[in-house]
């Protein structure tokens, strides 16, 4: 046995992807547990194409990204789990802090720029969405728009803004203008937050406030934009999209990352799922499918509808330091939670 797994692993580097595969899913006939917190449509079909090129099955467990991430630290080294993808990187980044990832192949690593991953290389980032604001085209022009996230602070926008304070979406944001301003600034702004907004519960939810004519703007992520546009655009025919730019807080874009867990009965294959998803195939469901969010993978183009990546002008933020417990305790303080 030892003989054949040594002539197999010395074969690797001379196999197709597609002959690696199918003799990796030999080895994990059972499948990989992939605990995932990303949209399920974009994971289903990610898994979908990754298992029919390769072989490997793979059994997904979907939720949310800060109840999976404490799950996996509760379980630590008992943790069924594989690979966790999340659709924010604080909680995968809360994962890092506990000492649960195993480092992501180099091969794989190679394929994203270092923007888009952490340095110690313990995860990878698979997507990226860009805060926006929503507003109502049909009451504010460009002129009346906030030139900052800053400026919703201002008492000027009492009661004319949105937010949901609860989702792990916005908390990311949180967590980029933590990161950026300071805790202190952050803990300013989150105050008179308090006194400004109007909360609801889900993106979605903000946004067709906005579109009803109820709010004059939300701060939320672009995909809900779109994703409603390609649809019916019923909830979204009122509202144009705001990108602040600049390096400002409100231009952060957030990282969906991928890692795979130290404790994986199944390390070849969960590495090889990474891959996957990080490299052609996974970056053209992004550009080709419905999720909008951006591809991110070196020389990947992401879907032709949206304002492309590099025009985004978003600051630089470590996402590995995106602090969600820092987070919550100053949304919880402010009152927002």
């Amino acid at each position: 046995m030892k003989s054949a797994l040594s002539l197999f692993a010395s074969a690797m580097a001379l196999s197709s992807p597609l002959a690696v595969g199918h003799a990796l899913a030999q080895d994990a006939n059972d499948g990989i547990i992939v605990y995932n917190a990303q949209h399920e449509s974009l994971t289903s079909a990610w898994v979908e194409g990754f298992t029919r090129e390769t072989g490997i099955k793979v059994i997904v467990r979907n939720g949310e990204d800060p109840e999976f991430a404490n799950q996996i630290a509760t379980e630590g080294a008992a943790s069924p789990a594989d690979v966790f993808l999340t659709e924010n990187s604080p909680a995968i980044a809360l994962v890092d802090a506990a000492g649960l990832f195993a480092p992501v192949d180099a091969v794989t690593l190679a394929q994203v720029p270092d923007e888009f991953r952490p340095t110690n290389g313990h995860w990878i980032g698979i997507a990226a969405r860009s805060t926006v604001f929503a507003y109502d085209k049909t009451k504010l022009t460009a002129d009346k728009l906030p030139k900052s996230l800053l400026d919703l602070a201002d008492t000027s926008w009492k009661g004319r803004w949105a937010a949901s304070p609860s989702g792990a979406d916005f908390q990311s944001i949180v967590g980029a203008l933590l990161e950026i301003k300071g805790e202190e600034d952050t803990a300013q702004w989150l105050k008179a937050m308090k006194t400004n907004v109007t909360t609801f519960r889900g993106n979605s939810t903000a946004m067709k406030a906005v579109n009803s004519g109820q709010i004059e703007g939300a701060v939320i992520f672009h995909y809900y934009y779109y994703g409603d546009q390609a649809k019916t655009g019923e909830n979204s025919k009122n509202v144009g999209l705001l990108y602040f730019k600049n390096q400002d807080p409100g231009a952060f874009v957030s990282i969906s990352g991928g890692g795979v867990l130290a404790s994986s009965k199944h390390p070849k294959e969960a590495q090889a799922f990474l891959k996957w998803i990080t490299g052609r195939g996974g970056q053209d469901v992004l550009k080709t499918g419905t999720s909008f969010e951006y591809a991110v993978s070196i020389g990947a183009d992401s879907n032709p509808a949206l304002v492309p990546l590099k025009d985004l002008q978003a600051p630089k933020v470590e996402p590995s330091h995106l602090n969600s417990k820092k987070v919550t305790d100053l949304l919880t303080a402010a009152g927002l939670l």
